[in-house]
């Protein structure tokens, strides 16, 4: 198949186009650097014409409440140009447990994304991963000083990029799901573990502190990050660190 991936050379799009190509499919990235704006809609006909499928790995370059405004554009535009082009099936990445976070802006955002195909005129497939470990460094930055890292006890079960991208071109080269699945990684953590876990893999001698109003997930209520009927990954935390 002819498979155009948006967002295609980013952490999870480059992954998943080498996957692609590696099964045999014509998968082909594009991006602002090929000359492809979502927002604008320069080049997205010429992206998307004769694909089979688009994969729409772009994201929004905040968190927050302009996220909304740039999901609503860029699908607007993307699911135009998909459907002038004849495109059969339409792909996202979206969040485990994003639906129950609405007072994180980022987290409306993507719901709101996932409405819009939802609603579109192109069979769908919607890719819910849990948190990515490629990201647990930036997570523990947020709310670090010289001597402490501070992070609520919000459980998360962290997944491997590879095995993000892995999920995604397996969903991009079969027949579209109109719905949703869900993928994770094979261990639930609390995030103050998974900081100290990291810490002492680097031989950082800074002290994470438990703290329920520390950072972007501490509005996270519960173990809604978490699904243990999602498809497991094969990537243990432990092993990627290693």
């Amino acid at each position: 198949m002819k498979i155009a991936v948006i967002g295609g050379t980013g952490l999870i799009g480059s992954q998943v186009v080498k996957d692609l190509t590696a099964a045999g499919h014509e998968a082909i990235p594009h991006s602002k650097s090929t000359g492809v704006d979502i927002i604008s809609g320069r080049g997205l006909d010429e992206a998307v014409a004769g694909a089979d499928v688009v994969v729409n790995l772009t994201n929004s370059p905040t968190f927050d409440e302009a996220s909304l405004a740039f999901f609503q554009t860029s699908m607007d535009n993307l699911l135009a140009a998909a459907r002038k082009g004849g495109v059969g099936h339409f792909v996202i990445l979206s969040i485990v447990g994003v639906d129950q976070v609405p007072e994180l802006d980022y987290y409306r955002a993507k719901v709101l994304q996932e409405k819009i195909l939802a609603a579109g005129p192109i069979p769908y497939s919607i890719v819910r991963a849990t948190q990515f470990m490629d990201f647990m460094d930036a997570v523990l930055s947020w709310t670090a000083d010289d001597d402490t890292v501070r992070l609520p006890a919000t459980p998360i079960q962290p997944i491997a990029s590879k095995d993000v991208a892995a999920a995604v071109a397996e969903v991009a080269a079969g027949a579209p799901l109109n719905g949703t699945r869900n993928i994770a990684g094979p261990e639930v953590f609390t995030l103050d573990e998974v900081g100290r876990i990291a810490l002492t893999h680097k031989g950082d001698s800074r002290t994470v502190v438990i703290d329920p109003t520390a950072g972007m997930f501490a509005l996270v209520k519960g173990d809604v990050l978490t699904d243990k009927n999602a498809r497991l990954a094969p990537t243990h935390y432990a092993d990627w660190l290693s």
